[in-house]
């Protein structure tokens, strides 16, 4: 029997930022993923993007967590000799008056001065519509298809993972902790992505899954390190192509791409592209996010050896290494849990 101290399911950016905090802390940590790959974090650009939404409203504790994410990642880049965060200029390019307008009223304001300026020239115009101009968001990308593949890596060399389909028949639960198959844990945390919202354990959790499709694209001629925002988006890749997304579905069949949202996302680069591009790839992937989009993070209240640490959505790449870092304090009784992430707010339990 192997012993350990928290059976971690999932390998996304969540269960990789839980299990290294976790580690840090000197707990013994076990990962159970199967790499699929198609998952949400394989599949995602790894975007981090200081402000949300139309409104360019500074995205929720971002002033904590982006330089805590940019730490955490620097550590790990150093330790996996890897290149995990690049900062980089984001090329917003207005799709309407309205919005550039919007954008000029919070400038006027000095709302937006931490995260953006106004450019002094437009740029790419031999590549881009840009009738309306374009701002810059100071944002990054994290390199997911280098970081994961080497954190699992590491996992793997030190007897930290378990390479299989997670199965729930196989867990059995008793006063003590956890048990599957051969190895025995204080606790089991699900960091599962959408596999969650078919949990029994977490049924009353109302998850929003939505699907998103993205291509994989070359544009002769362009060359740059910035991401190019529309009303699709643009991110370079190391191979010279770039990530063009994504699509959001909420009512789909499954979780293939399909040559609907193909046509969509071209029909968007159309409107973007003054030029012609050739497609190299079309991916999708199932996002797993709440109805308030925020986190879920802790125990279930019937099952205290059960825990969720899910639900990080568009902003997981900057949201996760601050939340899971909280959460490991949570379980070292250091804090109590951020209320705005405590999964109880589903059980409609009171916090203690």
């Amino acid at each position: 029997m192997k012993q350990v101290d928290y059976i971690i399911i999932g390998q996304g950016i969540a269960g990789t930022m839980l299990s290294w905090f976790l580690r840090q802390r000197g707990y013994k940590v076990l990962v159970i993923d199967d790499a699929k790959f198609n998952s949400a974090s394989r599949v995602a650009a790894g975007i981090i993007n200081p402000v949300s939404g139309r409104r360019f409203e500074p995205a929720w504790l971002y002033d904590e967590i982006f330089p805590f994410a940019k730490s955490t990642y620097a550590e790990l880049s150093a330790l996996l000799n890897i290149n995990i965060l690049t900062e980089r200029q984001l090329w917003n390019v207005f799709p309407s008056l309205q919005l550039k307008e919007a954008f000029d009223a919070k400038v006027s304001k000095g709302l937006t001065d931490k995260y953006t300026a106004v450019p002094e020239s437009l740029q790419y115009e031999a590549y881009l519509q840009q009738p309306f101009g374009a701002a810059i968001i100071f944002g990054a990308t994290v390199n997911l298809r280098a970081f994961l593949p080497a954190y699992r890596a590491l996992l793997a060399a030190e007897g930290a993972l378990l390479e299989e389909t997670f199965d729930l028949n196989k867990l059995v639960i008793n006063p003590s902790g956890v048990q599957y198959g051969e190895i025995s844990a204080q606790k089991i945390i699900f960091c599962d992505g959408m596999a969650t919202a078919r949990n029994p354990y977490f049924e009353k959790i109302k998850f929003l899954p939505n699907k998103g499709e993205v291509l994989q694209i070359k544009v002769p001629g362009l060359e740059t390190s910035d991401i190019i925002k529309k009303s699709i988006t643009l991110v370079p890749q190391e191979d010279g192509t770039f990530w063009a997304g994504s699509s959001f579905v909420w009512d789909y069949v499954d979780e293939q791409p399909t040559w609907v949202q193909r046509d969509h996302l071209e029909e968007k680069l159309r409107q973007l592209l003054k030029v012609p591009y050739d497609v190299v790839g079309h991916l999708a992937a199932v996002r797993p996010s709440g109805n308030d989009r925020r986190p879920m993070i802790g125990f279930h209240p019937e099952f205290p050896v059960i825990g969720i640490f899910n639900g990080l959505g568009t902003k997981g790449c900057s949201l996760a290494p601050f939340m899971a870092a909280h959460f490991t304090d949570v379980l070292a009784g250091e804090v109590k849990l951020m209320p705005e992430v405590d999964v109880n707010r589903y059980f409609n339990m009171g916090r203690g």
